[in-house]
């Protein structure tokens, strides 16, 4: 490697500072031997011959760099001797011998340790050599005249001084910026080489296969856990746009055309969560969960980074509880039928009247358990399903509910619940009753349920702004900020409700959700943990007059 000459050890930017005239001082003594051999022979030329060796050896010899920075100035000065002893002997017969000088005043000037000192050092020194001849020559001291012929040099000299350190100068503040700046450079090339290991050694551990594409569909990133994936779906680099990719739809069998696959899409610019494909075959097909988040630069599109969870198991347990579900629901559905049946025509018998009363109420009780029984049976049903079958009619919504709270005050009472209704007089859509009044059963229901301490209820009514408008506010318990995320979440019950041991199975608000949402309207809720709920729900109104235009 090539070292700058700052780098260089002291010593060896002396003995680089002194080839300069060295090498000048051989030039001289070839020209010298050509056209004036014997002037080799003079003292003159002896002298600057010996004591420019000895200061060339002296720059490598000497440890200059135990002594003050401005010592090793000795040998330049010297140097003019040097030239002094050329100049006084070769000036007849070589030309510019004396602009030897310009060497020393370089070196110093170069040197940037005391700038003012070498311009006046190379003024005087060159000055000098010009002068020595005058002062020696027979005849006695030199006319004024002679004396200032030779100046231009030494100003010459001076001017090539000032310009050295000036260069000197800018060069050195140039070079500590770029020794700044290099550091800079270094060190945020030496951060980003610790992030880079950080986010390799981040990939390589979470158990999620992660990819990330450029704008022109190149992968520019992959971890180890989705080239499992990869090999997997039978993919062999970043794209999944071949024919033969083993992608699948949620059915395991249907394959994902190439412009829906989770890459093509995410070079659309989409941005999606929790988007499910099967990759595989056989035993070893995985359910995927991919998620895609596009990247912009300066307001274009760079690429996107997508992320695959596998959530098979997650997948098979929620396909193994459905099933379970809906079978456990279909085979208790044909008996409960059939209790139904038999207990209704028990009821209905008029022997039955015969009867004791105590036995009488008993078989109403066992009808009335059987038929709530039924309907939670069809209630699991609906939700293993997914389907919701409505038959529309015009129905006064607010007979509803009056019909709904009448049913739940004998509940309330019992635990100290006051009910409260501010309700139109009437209120007429076209709505399913059976299901509208279901929804009131179970807003109302859990209403109740959630206030063991008593408290109160109230439902409200309204048409607002073109809606059926439905409300159920209770002052009960509530939900915390972590529990209103999963409230209309299958089977899920609150950690409060569980704690306070009431009963329930946590479906009343998810088929409620359904009934909604059926009938083209939305359930919404505010709560507060220990401070109750509000349930609101909306249903554009659908009159028979609407319905006819």
């Amino acid at each position: 490697m090539k070292l700058q000459f700052n780098e260089l050890s002291l010593r060896r930017r002396l003995l680089v500072s002194q080839l300069p005239l060295l090498i000048a001082v051989v030039v001289a003594l070839v020209i010298t031997a050509a056209v004036a051999p014997a002037v080799l022979d003079s003292l003159g030329f002896r002298f600057a011959t010996v004591l420019l060796a000895a200061l060339t050896a002296a720059c490598v010899v000497v440890p200059w760099e135990r002594y003050s920075p401005l010592a090793y100035w000795c040998i330049p000065v010297l140097d003019f001797a040097v030239v002094g002893g050329l100049y006084y002997e070769g000036r007849d017969s070589v030309i510019g011998l004396s602009f030897l000088a310009v060497f020393p005043v370089f070196w110093m000037a170069w040197s940037g340790a005391a700038p003012r000192r070498a311009w006046i050092l190379g003024y005087v020194c060159t000055t000098l050599l010009l002068w020595a001849p005058l002062f020696t020559q027979v005849g006695g001291i030199p006319a004024l005249d002679e004396l200032l012929a030779p100046l231009l040099i030494p100003f010459v000299m001076l001017g090539i001084g000032v310009v050295i350190s000036t260069m000197e100068s800018d060069t050195t503040a140039q070079q500590k910026r770029l020794v700044a700046i290099e550091s800079e450079l270094q060190a945020s090339l030496g951060e980003t080489h610790r992030r880079s290991q950080l986010l390799d050694a981040v990939l390589e551990t979470v158990d999620v296969g992660v990819m990330a594409v450029d704008a022109e569909g190149r992968t520019i990133l992959m971890n180890s856990r989705q080239r499992i994936n990869h090999a997997l779906a039978g993919l062999t680099d970043g794209a999944d746009t071949g024919s033969d990719a083993r992608i699948y739809g949620l059915d395991q069998i249907t394959p994902v055309s190439a412009a829906e696959r989770p890459s093509q899409r995410a070079m659309r610019e989409e941005s999606f969560s929790d988007v499910i494909v099967w990759v595989g075959t056989g035993e070893r097909q995985r359910a995927l969960a991919v998620c895609a988040r596009a990247m912009h630069e300066q307001g274009e599109f760079a690429g996107s980074v997508l992320a695959y969870s596998d959530v098979t198991e997650m997948v098979n347990a929620l396909n193994a509880r459905e099933d379970f579900v809906s079978s456990v629901s279909h085979e208790l559905r044909t008996p409960l039928t059939s209790i139904i049946g038999y207990l209704d025509l028990v009821v209905d018998d008029e022997e039955t009247s015969r009867l004791p009363g105590h036995l009488v109420n008993a078989l109403e009780v066992a009808q009335r358990n059987a038929e709530r029984l039924l309907l939670l049976v069809a209630d699991l049903l609906t939700t293993a399903s997914g389907t919701m079958h409505l038959q529309r009619s015009e129905t006064d919504v607010a007979e509803l509910v009056r019909v709904a709270l009448d049913s739940a005050r004998p509940r309330a009472t019992a635990i100290g619940v006051d009910l409260d209704c501010d309700c139109e007089a009437e209120l007429r859509a076209s709505v399913d009753p059976d299901r509208i009044s279901q929804v009131l059963d179970n807003l109302l229901s859990n209403a109740i349920k959630y206030s063991p301490d008593g408290g109160k209820v109230t439902v409200r009514s309204r048409k607002e702004d073109g809606n059926l408008v439905l409300e159920v506010e209770d002052t009960g318990i509530g939900m915390s900020e972590a529990d209103q995320r999963d409230v209309f979440t299958k089977f899920f019950r609150t950690g409060q409700v569980k704690k306070a041991a009431i009963p329930g199975v946590g479906l009343g608000l998810v088929i409620t959700k359904s009934i909604v949402e059926a009938h083209g309207g939305r359930i919404s809720f505010s709560s507060e943990l220990g401070a109750g709920s509000t349930f609101r729900v909306e249903i554009q109104l659908e009159t028979r007059r609407s319905r006819q235009d």
